[in-house]
């Protein structure tokens, strides 16, 4: 395995803390299994002017959010294996790899679980409007009422009622059964119209915004899908809809939603992501009423990260073995 002798980790540090010498905390996800494949160095963070520098003549990187463009591949002959540690590719030109001799891997289905588990906790805790109860309790409002039930305003069931979900791969399958399990009606919108082993309305995408109580997205972001929740589509929405999001932020026009919030057009928005990550202070979102905003952590279970790591490893080390998995053409389609 001898061009795993250096294998570079540019931003190890969300999918476990590990210290300056790349030890991860009792509990936490180790790379210790790949260091048998060679000498790892971890890096907590790079930022974009670091990654040509600490990557040098290694032929193996392993990344999350850090970009590499064509002229990255350019700059780094020797890299022959790129390691994602992320389903998405969006951050990687395929093309260019391709071009220049980098297999490419991804992490699919990892975080299946964690990533449905917290759509569900963002879309029940807007349709119980949990956060405002939670405030009012905090500031008095229940110590001063006359009544054994302080109400903060109507919330509704959600048996009988419409999930629509955007992109029904593993995670929108995922959170589709959660949905029945709860007596929904499904309303999907997805390329691949593929038996999912439940009772699914296949519908139009403007259907789904339409006809959805709870509306969830699970689609990959391409040039054809940013910016899908336009100002348009958000109009088609009913006014006690709630919008959840728990795949890229830039599927979302943040102003246009934050617009329709601010109106109260629609009756809330749970986001686990958001276009720039972390935001800047001109995000209309932060300050946008009926919110839920939590910072890109679906994915991040124990558990989940547990997993991930140990595919991250099996995946460079069947690339050494001459038969890589999990590899990521520039169609976007794992092999």
């Amino acid at each position: 395995m001898s061009e795993t002798r250096r294998i570079v980790v540019l931003d190890g540090y969300t999918t476990t803390p590990a210290d300056a010498a790349g030890v991860a905390p009792e509990g936490e996800p180790s790379w210790d299994a790949m260091r048998v494949l060679g000498d790892v160095t971890v890096y907590a963070r790079s930022d974009d002017a670091d990654v040509e520098g600490r990557i040098g003549d290694a032929a193996c990187a392993i990344g999350n959010k850090v970009r590499f463009t064509a002229g990255r591949f350019a700059a780094l002959p020797k890299l022959r294996y790129l390691g994602l540690m992320s389903t998405g590719t969006d951050a990687v030109d395929l093309g260019a790899a391709a071009a220049h001799g980098v297999v490419v891997t991804n992490i699919p289905g990892y975080s299946t679980a964690s990533v449905a588990q917290h759509a569900w906790a963002l879309a029940l805790a807007l349709v119980g409007r949990m956060p405002q109860a939670a405030r009012a309790v905090r500031d008095g409002g229940w110590l001063t009422s006359p009544d054994f039930c302080f109400a903060v305003g109507r919330w509704h069931e959600l048996e009988g009622k419409t999930l629509g979900v955007v992109g029904l791969g593993d995670i929108g399958t995922a959170v589709a059964r959660v949905g029945a399990a709860l007596g929904m009606r499904v309303a999907a919108f997805s390329r691949s119209r593929k038996d999912v082993g439940l009772d699914v309305d296949w519908v139009e995408l403007d259907a789904v915004f339409a006809q959805a109580d709870v509306l969830s997205l699970h689609c990959p972001l391409t040039p054809e899908t940013e910016g899908l929740v336009d100002a348009r589509r958000l109009s088609l929405m009913k006014p006690t809809a709630v919008l959840v999001n728990t795949a890229r932020g830039a599927l979302v026009d943040e102003a246009a939603l934050a617009a329709v919030l601010v109106e109260g057009r629609i009756a809330g928005a749970g986001l686990d992501v958001l276009a720039t990550e972390p935001p800047t202070t001109g995000c209309p979102l932060l300050a946008a009423p009926n919110c839920l905003i939590t910072p890109h952590l679906g994915w991040a279970s124990v558990e989940a990260r547990h997993r991930l790591m140990g595919l991250l490893t099996g995946n460079l080390r069947s690339w050494a073995e001459g038969s890589p998995r999990n590899v990521v053409t520039p169609q976007g389609a794992s092999a």
